[in-house]
């Protein structure tokens, strides 16, 4: 447990403690601006909505696109960078365990990508003080919207690792990634595009199930969804068990 402590420390260091992480943060904070700056432009023309968190998400589309580009961030450098700065090697031999070094830096990722979402709380807030009105968002939508992002975050991650572990490449990493999960998140739209009688078929449930965006709308109205607790998890799980097997691989080659 003290060499796990050790190695978290470090790596949670890699993003709080260095320009990477607080660029990152400042992007991710402007982002989340524009996004409500959007919905508050929408809401001039048209009635306030009942749940503004869900609304930032869909105006203008910016929300997909830093969503979608924010784990090839992150997690590009976490095996890559060790491997091209010649510190995995000695790393590996060091009386660690391989669990340990995976579990370090995905947790570390995973931390730093929580930590990113709270600006959006302060972004809400500024609504408040602005309009001296309530923002049309209430608890069970913080809730549900949270959750949502932190067990979608739990598995995109663990993407990130595996492909980062993959690679001694941090661009190839990135783009294992980003194709990854978008074939993921595309995957999630196929009832939308095979059309209506496609969405009632029976083998149609699987691509609701996995559908990202059906369950970001259903916890952002407060539905929390057992099975998507399962899934997200269990793929993280499984990601993850993949993940170290690769650098168990690569540590007992070398």
């Amino acid at each position: 447990m003290r060499s796990l402590l050790i190695l978290l420390k470090k790596e949670l260091k890699q993003y709080f403690f260095t320009p990477f992480g607080w660029i990152v943060l400042t992007i991710i904070i402007l982002l989340q601006g524009f996004s409500v700056s959007a919905v508050l432009e929408a809401y001039e023309s048209k009635p306030v909505g009942t749940n503004m968190l869900l609304d930032s998400f869909s105006a203008g589309g910016v929300f997909y696109i830093y969503f979608l580009f924010l784990f090839p961030l992150l997690t590009m450098k976490l095996f890559s960078e060790e491997e091209r700065s010649g510190t995995m090697e000695t790393l590996m031999t060091a009386p660690i365990r391989t669990w340990q070094v995976v579990f370090s830096k995905y947790i570390a990722a995973l931390s730093f990508y929580c930590f990113l979402w709270l600006p959006l709380i302060l972004h809400i807030k500024i609504f408040t003080w602005v309009t001296g009105t309530p923002a049309p968002a209430s608890q069970e939508h913080f809730i549900g919207v949270f959750c949502i992002l932190f067990l979608i975050g739990t598995f995109f991650i663990a993407i990130g690792c595996l492909a980062s572990a993959i690679t001694s490449s941090q661009i190839i990493a990135a783009i294992l990634t980003f194709g990854m999960i978008l074939a993921h998140v595309f995957v999630g739209f196929i009832p939308s595009m095979m059309g209506e009688s496609f969405r009632i078929a029976a083998g149609a449930q699987f691509f609701h199930y996995i559908a990202a965006h059906e369950h970001l709308s259903s916890f952002g109205i407060g539905l929390l969804d057992s099975r998507a607790f399962v899934y997200y998890l269990s793929m993280a799980a499984f990601t993850l068990l993949v993940t170290h097997h690769v650098v168990d691989y690569r540590r007992w080659k070398n």
